[in-house]
């Protein structure tokens, strides 16, 4: 204080003003009352802004022993940091304390008390938390330390996540930092992180009507979120848009690494408020790929994001696209990686083996169809996406093409002014050899179809239900078994649309018409082709040089009047003369030769 009037160099200075004191007017009290030798209750709720008031202050052991910096400190070290809830408090205290209370290493040793009375082991806790049984009061439950709980007052292995999702996401950060150090197991860290979400991001505790921040344009999203609440409406934290961005972000960045740490309905939803504001490009894709680590888990209702982009459609498939990429991208590295990391033994209860990748991509394709058979009514949502994302798993992922082909059923209902080039394009992304039999029935009498495919669908019935009748007929009672088959054929081929018979009718005229002129247009090119030849004869007869020895002009004559017969005799028809006279011509020609 004497510094400060002495600086101020004023003579008429009646006022001394300390508007940056850490900890306000309350710090300063207490700090001005044990400078008179008034006693003051040192508490975990002022110890945090006295300390650095006496810092601010330089209340230190060079002005005399004791001083109240000494004090702090000992109350911090031997009464704060060795309890529990103390130790909340304080760190709770340091969010308006910033830098100070960082600077003189209350946030470090707040943070690591909590973190070694986290990790301790819950059968050895007798200190009160917050959430501990309902059936044991506060007093009782400091008094059983003696006494060997019974099994329904165990103390469970999230007893700390309530106290700990009371502080600042800053301030949560460091804690579930320096836990993880400690080594705490990655499922309880990553229920922690879902813990902390449901009580301060707004979206995941209740359905909203409004977007969430009002002032803001670019979020149209309404509702979609169901998460437990935790606690009264009152408890309900109050957070910003920019807040809950800060939010977002930290808690994507202290998600375990772990494949199963948190669910995959929780990323899609953190993915969903991270689209919604505006969450840095790359910790979304980091989102991304972890939650096409997991992407077999999730539900038609998770993958319901809205599109929060320019785009106009109503939900973001483009998002989709990218998760489906990096699920097959995942699935193609631990395929090939010898040791495979299984999604969890929880998942395993059916027998089937770990990291049974076709068991994992017939799961997607199914969620896949029915996400399709959910966007495809949005008629703003182009062929070209609906396509790219029906035909981006391989053919090995489905084993039936039903939910494809009531996808594209979907499609062709919500998009009836598309070409018939463009419907034909769109079914080629199913295989109908894979559809049932039900299916095939409803495409046969589906007249948004193509003609061809209709087609398709019954040659292939034909050829499955042939096979069928083959293998019956091998067996005892295969009789009976013809008997079943042959009244669903016939229902198969009385189904079809009467346009559908009429058509085919048509093209198998057509094509008889065609096969006609065909072979019209072949005996014309031969009657073309001898004519060729004929004129290129006499041509070569009136330009040869008549000079010529015997020898040469008889062998010319010889030729000439050989093809001259075999001419005659395909132009006249009467066989029985032109033979007599090939007969006789080459005898007489040869005697003459002699």
């Amino acid at each position: 204080m004497n510094r400060l009037i002495y600086e101020s160099r004023d003579a008429d200075l009646d006022k001394v003003v300390l508007d940056d004191i850490p900890g306000g007017s309350e710090a300063f009290e207490l700090a001005a009352k044990f400078c008179y030798g008034i006693a003051v209750d040192l508490t975990a709720a002022n110890i945090s802004g006295l300390r650095c008031a006496a810092e601010y202050l330089e209340m230190t052991e060079d002005l005399e022993e004791g001083n109240l910096i000494f004090k702090t400190e000992a109350f911090l070290s031997y009464v704060v940091l060795s309890s529990w809830r103390d130790s909340i408090q304080v760190l709770k205290s340091c969010e308006n304390l910033s830098p100070w209370a960082e600077n003189l290493q209350i946030v470090r040793r707040c943070s690591e008390s909590i973190a070694w009375k986290a990790c301790a082991n819950p059968k050895g806790i007798r200190w009160a938390y917050t959430g501990k049984p309902s059936k044991i009061s506060s007093p009782r439950w400091n008094e059983m330390k003696d006494s060997s709980p019974s099994r329904n007052q165990q103390v469970p292995p999230d007893w700390w996540f309530e106290d700990v999702s009371i502080l600042r996401i800053d301030h949560f950060v460091r804690v579930i930092t320096a836990i993880k150090v400690k080594g705490m197991r990655f499922e309880l860290i990553g229920a922690v992180t879902m813990h902390y979400a449901a009580k301060w991001l707004t979206g995941f505790i209740r359905d909203r009507t409004e977007p969430i921040d009002e002032g803001s344009n670019s979020s149209t999203w309404k509702g979609g979120l169901h998460m437990i609440v935790v606690g009264t409406k009152d408890d309900i934290p109050t957070v910003q848009s920019k807040d809950q961005r800060l939010i977002i972000e930290s808690l994507i960045s202290i998600i375990p690494p772990q494949k199963d740490s948190v669910s995959c309905s929780f990323l899609l939803r953190l993915l969903r408020m991270a689209n919604m504001l505006k969450v840095a490009p790359a910790l979304v894709t980091e989102l991304e790929k972890r939650v096409g680590m997991q992407l077999e888990q999730a539900t038609l209702q998770d993958l319901h994001i809205p599109s929060c982009s320019k785009s106009e459609t109503m939900y973001d498939v483009d998002l989709v696209q990218r998760l489906l990429e990096h699920f097959l991208v995942q699935e193609q590295t631990e395929s090939s990686s010898p040791s495979r990391n299984s999604f969890s033994d929880k998942h395993m209860y059916d027998g089937t083996p770990k990291g049974n990748v076709p068991n994992a991509k017939m799961r997607v394709a199914k969620l896949v169809d029915s996400y399709l058979t959910e966007v495809s009514r949005d008629r703003n949502l182009s062929m070209t996406k609906f396509q790219v994302l029906a035909e981006a798993l391989p053919e090995s992922a489905r084993t039936c093409d039903d939910g494809l082909y009531r996808a594209i059923d979907s499609y062709l209902k919500a998009h009836p002014i598309i070409s018939e080039h463009e419907r034909k394009r769109l079914c080629r992304v199913m295989d109908c050899q894979k559809l049932s039999i039900d299916a095939c029935m409803h495409a046969a009498q589906n007249e948004r179809l193509p003609l061809r495919v209709v087609v398709q669908v019954l040659f292939s019935e034909q050829v499955k239900i042939s096979n069928a009748i083959a293998n019956s007929s091998l067996k005892e009672g295969g009789e009976s078994q013809y008997q079943l088959m042959i009244p669903n054929r016939k229902t198969l081929l009385e189904g079809t649309p009467h346009s559908f018979q009429e058509g085919w009718a048509a093209a198998k005229k057509d094509i008889n018409t065609l096969k006609f002129e065909l072979e019209s247009v072949r005996a014309k090119y031969l009657q073309l082709q001898n004519d060729m030849e004929n004129l290129q004869r006499q041509f070569d007869k009136i330009a040869k040089p008549k000079q010529m020895s015997a020898w040469t002009s008889g062998w010319k004559k010889l030729s000439k009047l050989t093809k001259m017969t075999g001419l005659e005799t395909n132009d006249t028809g009467s066989q029985v003369g032109n033979a007599e006279q090939t007969r006789k011509t080459p005898r007489r020609w040869r005697n003459s030769i002699s």
